[in-house]
């Protein structure tokens, strides 16, 4: 940041061009550390969104093999056919249900970027108490004269 002597030194060109460059940094920062916070939790969200997938090709291509397998296979022990199929259809919804579970459980786990939230409150609480300072004489200055009697 510059000193208040400094400024005194400097055009209004010059300060006006320190100010947006310092914005523009003050900006990317916060993006930067926006895409930080998102990064962490997307690792977590993939977790979550893989466990609902295998839950899904589970459920759509391996149950009708290992029902009809697991079910003749309970009923060469002695039960009927129907028991046999209704067993392993439970036991494969139960399956289903604990992915689901696990998926969940991570995906909660997700939180809000709260530093990005912070720092962009003070940043905006900051901006909104910044004030020009006034001047204490008027500026005998041409270009700044016709600037103010054009925009009259």
């Amino acid at each position: 940041m510059s000193t208040a002597d400094d400024g005194a030194d400097r055009s209004l060109g010059q300060l006006v061009a320190s100010a947006t460059a310092e914005m523009s940094a003050l900006v990317h920062d916060e993006i930067a550390l926006a895409k930080a916070e998102i990064r962490k939790d997307a690792k977590r969200a993939g977790i979550g969104s893989a466990a609902f997938i295998v839950a899904g090709v589970l459920g759509m291509f391996a149950l009708p093999v290992l029902s009809f397998a697991a079910a003749y296979g309970i009923h060469n022990l002695g039960l009927g056919l129907a028991w046999s199929f209704l067993i392993v259809g439970g036991a494969f919804l139960v399956i289903a249900a604990v992915l689901v579970l696990i998926a969940l459980a991570k995906l909660k786990k997700i939180k809000k970027p709260e530093k990005t939230i912070s720092s962009a409150k003070e940043t905006a609480a900051v901006l909104q108490k910044a004030r020009p300072h006034p001047r204490a004489e008027p500026v005998d200055h041409p270009v700044l004269e016709s600037v103010t009697r054009s925009s009259v």
